[in-house]
This record gives structure tokens, sequence and C-alpha cells, in this order.
């Protein structure tokens, strides 16, 4: 299959290593091209991806309409907010895209595929590839599974059948809310695990809070439409456990540096990665109040990303909160 990554993050050029090493034909573009020429004459990417040799078979275009030429899918690896863009640059074409990113879009509280459909009316088939997933263990050949959702299961399914691998597993799945929302809200759990550990409250509080963050994923979710199965696959109990437990986990790594003392805006600019759980929490909350559904752990980690509030101050508030029935 010849593939066309657009974005030349972490993630997109993780997948087009990885896709590229199992007989795809995988041209990768980003917007930046000081970083493609370098990518190009390094085989490598420096900036996000370091320590990773790209292997012969992966091209590197130098326009965005000669990394599409030909292509029978476009996996758009842009951030989430970087969405939109990309799509409106490729508005014309009528091929698969499937689409990386996970979150909430800041401005217009969009979950990804709504805005796929706004940008791309024609496009008959589309869907999300999410999961437990770090770029530098996918770009080393390490084991990983991911799934693929779409509204059209029969397309999901034929699409993870051609991209499965020896070890990039891809499942299908019909529950594209579901899987889009398990990437979004994990997100800001992983930031209320990093607050947890940078303030070493242990092992077990970590355990309690992914356990209760998992409960709140699951009750947004439901309410706004996905399949409460879904949040116990890989894209939500896989995910939540990889982001709020690993030491590659940018979203866990902006708790930490809270938990530390440091402001956001330090804590973002030393990270030079993208975080999506601080674009998501605050419209994860707003989702949260429009649908009745109570979500404690959002709430404190919009205080302590938002309002400045003490992160030590806060946990004590959610400990404090009155004893209640687990299932509720």
């Amino acid at each position: 299959m010849k593939i066309a990554v657009l974005g030349a993050g972490a993630w997109g050029t993780a997948l087009a290593v990885s896709f590229s090493s199992n007989q795809h034909h995988v041209t990768l573009w980003g917007r930046d091209a000081n970083l493609m020429h370098a990518i190009q004459r390094d085989r490598n990417n420096q900036r996000y991806l370091p320590g990773i040799t790209l292997p012969t078979t992966l091209e590197i275009a130098s326009s965005l309409s000669a990394a599409h030429d030909g292509a029978e899918l476009l996996l758009v690896a842009t951030s989430t907010a970087g969405l939109a863009d990309c799509l409106a640059q490729v508005h014309r074409l009528n091929i698969p895209v499937v689409w990386v990113c996970k979150g909430f879009d800041k401005t217009t509280g969009k979950l990804p595929h709504e805005t796929v459909t706004a940008y791309l009316p024609a496009t008959t088939h589309s869907g999300v590839l999410s999961g437990p997933s770090f770029a530098q263990e996918v770009a080393r050949g390490l084991p990983c599974a991911l799934t693929l959702a779409a509204n059209d299961f029969a397309f999901a399914q034929s699409l993870a059948t051609q991209l499965n691998g020896p070890v990039l597993r891809i499942y299908s799945s019909d529950d594209l809310i579901g899987v889009e929302l398990g990437g979004a809200l994990k997100n800001v759990m992983a930031i209320a695990a990093g607050i947890c550990d940078g303030m070493q409250l242990g092992m077990n509080a970590r355990a309690a809070l992914i356990t209760r963050g998992l409960a709140e994923i699951v009750r947004l979710g439901v309410a706004m439409g996905g399949k409460p199965e879904t949040f116990m696959g890989l894209t939500g109990l896989g995910d939540l456990v990889l982001t709020a437990t690993g030491d590659l986990s940018r979203n866990r790594s902006v708790g930490i540096h809270l938990a530390q003392g440091k402001t956001l805006e330090r804590t973002l600019a030393e990270l030079g990665h993208v975080a999506e759980g601080v674009n998501t929490a605050q419209t994860a909350l707003a989702r949260a109040r429009q649908h009745g559904v109570d979500m404690p752990i959002t709430e404190a980690v919009n205080a302590v990303l938002f309002d400045k509030a003490d992160p030590r101050e806060t946990v004590k508030r959610l400990l404090s909160r009155e004893a209640k029935a687990e299932s509720r």
C-alpha cells in the first residue's frame, strides 16, 4: 500500500518507520521545510525522534503534493491543533484518511472526526488509529497493539488487516467516538498521575487515581456515545495505564513538573513537545458539565493547570470528598 504520512513529529515519524519496514511504500511529509531537509540529509529526525535511523525505503517529501501523489491512504499525524490546517490543504482529495492525534480541538471543542467531516466531506472512508504507544518504542520495532476505528466497520476491518504487521498489531472497531474519547481523556488523567508521582504519594495512590480516572472516562465516554467495552480495551484502559505510568509520557511529565512547583508555561517550554492533555482538560470538563457527568479528577487537573491551584491542597480536597459507593 502507498501511504502518505502527513506530520513529521515523533509519532508520524515512528509510524512511517514502522509501516515502511512492513513492505508498504511510505512517504513522510512535514510542514517545516528546514526539518524535512535535515531529515532527508541525515536520515533521522533529530528534533522529535533522536537516535532512530530512518530506513532507506522511507521516502521524504519536499512538498505536500509530492507526498500524496498516488497515495492510497493519508495518515494524518499532526497535533489536534494542526489537524484542520493540514486537512484544508488536501480537501480536494478523495482517498481514505486515518488520523492519529488525540484530544479535543482547543478552539472549536471538536473531536478529530468532526474536524475531518467538516474539511473532507467527500471522503467516503475515514477512521482513527489509537492505542497505548510510545513513538520511540514503535520506531525501534518493539511490539505494540493499536485499534483502528471507523463508523464503517468493513473499512476498519479491511484496513486493519492491510496495516497489521509482525510487531505492530492492529485491531478493528466500529466505535469511533469511544476510541477517540479514550485517547483524549486518558491524557488528562496522566497529568493527574504525574502530579501524584511528583508529590511522591506512592504506588497505592497512583493505582487508586488510575482506577478512579478510568471511571470518569467511562462515565463521560458513554454519555457522549461511546461503548462501555471500548474503554476496557486498548484505547481506554491500555492507553491510560501506559500514559499514566510510563517515563516517556509527556502528559505525566507535565504533572510531575507542576507538582515540583514549576509553572505551566515553563513546563511546556522545557517539554518541547505537544502535551495534548493540557489542551483537552478544559473541553473535557465543559463536556462533562454539559452531560451532567461528575469528573472530580478532571476538575482538579483544570484547577492546577489554569487556576494556579496548589497541587497539594487540590489533592487534599479530592481525598476529603464524601465517601460513596464505588460504582456510582
